[in-house]
């Protein structure tokens, strides 16, 4: 069983707890720090976007559309749907040659109340736009501008989330490749946005992230794509995730020093590139929003050099107070002792 990372205490007393594993490698594969049983395969969804924007940049169609930092951060996001995020989403389709018709990950509220409130207030629904993954998505579209050939691209594209799709095997082999497992064994799902999604173990998505913030072990295309997508995020935090989003509060705080990205079902994974380090987590019950931010903040206390305002910031992410609907402090979300045990 896995151990507890997490417990919520109501008073001084805990009320529950959350239980799950981590591993945190370098890039040759070496375990630094290790809870719970990280061979098990886990999906790990939203949290290795940026592994599958490699061929965006690997393929040369980022540099053939002219793609900003802006639009490359969004292109690795799983964003609240704010205006920002789904205006630069239009303008990455635009350099496409797309609209969003052409965009195959559904249609959901904003994430962010205020922005789903805005919309309702003006009598509009959602489009695909306001999809947390329309970023990601967008991505695929312009990978396609690279690969369609003497096709219609319009044509070419149409189909691109289904896993024999070319687009679709390319962004599969750069996974495939990053990580090191082998895809074609691995238990196999769709995705919330209609892709193809693995189970692959902890131990490799750390390994993965490890060398996303190193490039070791990575093809000369694929470790120059993972430099240039960890700066874009690192100088446009926003758009990976948005308003009081840890990942986004996080990487505005502490720069290149942190890449981190939470995927669905309470896994999580970074980067740690001064340390050459990877970070995955999975929280067993699937807790993303509150036990998963507190296991990663815990992690990159332990891993990553902070000053004392730093760790003071770190520390309210992973020992949050719990407040009632009057405010009042009831109890606190925080870091196991086991998590304090860590050290770099």
């Amino acid at each position: 069983m896995n151990p507890i990372l997490v417990e919520a205490l109501r008073g001084h007393a805990v009320e529950s707890s959350h239980c799950g594993a981590l591993a945190v490698l370098d890039a040759d594969g070496a375990v630094l720090a290790a809870l719970g049983d990280i061979d098990r395969p886990v999906f790990p969804r939203s949290a290795v976007k940026v592994l599958q924007a490699l061929p965006l940049l690997a393929s040369g169609a980022a540099d053939r559309l002219g793609l900003s930092d802006v639009e490359l951060a969004i292109a690795c996001a799983s964003h609240n749907g704010e205006a920002l995020h789904t205006q630069t989403v239009a303008g990455l389709l635009a350099k496409a040659g797309f609209d969003v018709a052409a965009l195959e990950c559904g249609t959901h509220w904003p994430y962010l109340d205020s922005a789903a409130r805005a919309l309702a207030a003006q009598g509009l629904g959602p489009t695909a736009l306001n999809n947390n993954c329309s970023g990601k998505h967008a991505g695929f579209l312009c990978l396609a501008c690279a690969m369609h050939g003497s096709v219609d691209l319009r044509q070419y594209a149409r189909g691109y989330v289904h896993a024999g799709h070319p687009v679709m095997r390319e962004v599969t082999a750069a996974l495939q490749t990053s990580t090191g497992f082998d895809l074609s064994a691995a238990p196999q799902g769709v995705d919330g946005c209609s892709i193809p999604t693995f189970a692959i173990p902890l131990r490799n998505l750390a390994q993965a992230f490890a060398r996303v913030g190193t490039g070791i072990g990575l093809s000369a295309s694929h470790a120059q794509a993972a430099k240039r997508l960890r700066r874009a995020v690192a100088s446009a935090p926003f758009m990976v995730a948005g308003s009081g989003r840890f990942d986004t509060r996080v990487m505005e705080r502490l720069g290149e020093r942190v890449f981190c990205k939470v995927g669905a079902e309470g896994v999580f994974c970074a980067a740690l590139p001064d340390r050459g380090l990877g970070v995955a987590i999975k929280i067993d019950d699937g807790n993303t929003a509150r036990a998963c931010e507190v296991v990663m903040a815990a992690v990159i206390e332990a891993f990553v050099a902070l000053d004392d305002t730093e760790t003071k910031f770190m520390r309210s992410l992973s020992e949050v107070p719990l407040v009632n609907w009057n405010g009042i402090e009831v109890g606190q979300l925080r870091a196991a002792a086991v998590l304090r045990s860590l050290r770099a």
